[in-house]
């Protein structure tokens, strides 16, 4: 998959080839918008993702190139995990946490790989965007923006970015195809999961572009002897339930909220396995990430459904979700169990205490 060539236009598939008159189409009314407007603010979801982060850059390059608008890149919450900390490293992509920005000196705002109402991203209420760009399902007041792009059909933020940049006629430095080529082969698990032929397309052109040392060292970084820890005791408290069926965890504290989604994308391998549950509490927030093996089921419409109740923000789609519940001095162990056995009680399974996975030796 990796060194296949570029397709030629003509030799691209009916229903990607008609799609170009539409980007092209989508290209015209986003620069239209951004047009005459002298500095944008383009900010993710908290805590983002390498699509997330590489979407906001790929914007970037494009405001910049094509309608001549200066911009900021900005994020709330943390990077750490430590292959999003090596991405920025690497590639020296100029995104910088959001409280570093100045709001005010911004009049034209944009989100990308998150969107109105989700609530994961730090932007007062107030302050509506003028730019929404996501593959995830549209929300509502997305289609309020003066410019919005939801919905895909993409597995990732950064297939829609790249697709804008080759309409727009513009190669991206190594740099930033990197980025954008490791947002799609993140978000879609090496084009494994919830992959669509602007996933492969974009992929496959991406690839002669990048930086493939760079690569190697954003997937392959050094970790702390936490991230260790970590692991350690969610394997330890990692229950099996349903036979096999599902496996859930709270992690307790975490040191950073990403190992969350971490912990339940390794599990959801198990063999046999249909869904696994990670949860793990940081600063005054539960963090939860859902992952499915079953299709029949929408990890981002039940995490929502649950969620929001309990006053969280979620986000997500098919197979996998996540969402942070604000503590408001409940206790994380407790919410955490009832967490659990309100999903439990949604894949038809019984409540309880569980199996451990890893039994422990007598």
């Amino acid at each position: 998959m990796g060194n296949a060539p570029s397709p030629r236009e003509s030799d691209r598939p009916p229903d990607l080839a008609s799609s170009q008159f539409l980007i092209r189409d989508r290209l015209r009314k986003l620069l239209q918008v951004a047009k005459g407007h002298d500095r944008a603010l383009i900010l993710t979801h908290d805590n983002p993702d390498p699509d997330a982060v590489a979407s906001a850059c790929g914007l970037a390059y494009l405001l910049a190139h094509s309608a001549g608008v200066s911009t900021t890149t900005a994020y709330g919450g943390i990077i750490g995990r430590a292959e999003n900390k090596a991405m920025l490293k690497v590639l020296h992509l100029g995104i910088q946490p959001v409280s570093r920005i100045e709001h005010q000196s911004h009049d034209l705002v944009c989100l990308v790989d998150t969107q109105p109402e989700v609530g994961n991203y730090s932007l007062a209420s107030s302050e509506l965007p003028q730019l929404v760009i996501d593959h995830h399902p549209a929300r509502p007041a997305s289609l309020m923006a003066a410019f919005h792009d939801v919905g895909g059909p993409a597995g990732a933020t950064s297939t829609m970015v790249t697709q804008y940049l080759r309409a727009a006629k513009l190669i991206p430095n190594p740099h930033l195809a990197t980025a954008l080529f490791y947002g799609i082969k993140s978000d879609t698990r090496d084009l494994g999961r919830e992959y669509e032929p602007a996933d492969i397309d974009c992929y496959n052109w991406l690839f002669p572009l990048i930086d493939k040392p760079a690569l190697s060292r954003i997937e392959h970084p050094s970790v702390p002897a936490r991230y260790f820890a970590a692991y350690h005791l969610a394997y330890e408290r990692a229950r099996l339930h349903g036979g096999g069926e599902a496996v859930v965890v709270d992690m307790g504290e975490v040191y950073v909220p990403e190992i969350v989604p971490e912990v339940a994308e390794k599990l959801v391998s198990l063999e046999g396995l249909r869904w696994s549950l990670a949860t793990g509490s940081y600063k005054g927030e539960l963090y939860l990430s859902l992952r499915l093996n079953d299709r029949r089921v929408n990890a981002g419409k039940l995490v929502r459904e649950v969620c929001a109740p309990l006053g969280g923000s979620a986000g997500g789609h098919g197979a996998m979700a996540g969402a942070r519940v604000p503590l408001r001095g409940r206790s994380p162990d407790l919410l955490a169990t009832d967490i659990f056995a309100t999903f439990l009680k949604a894949f038809h399974l019984r409540p309880g205490p569980g199996i451990p996975l890893v039994p422990l030796e007598p």
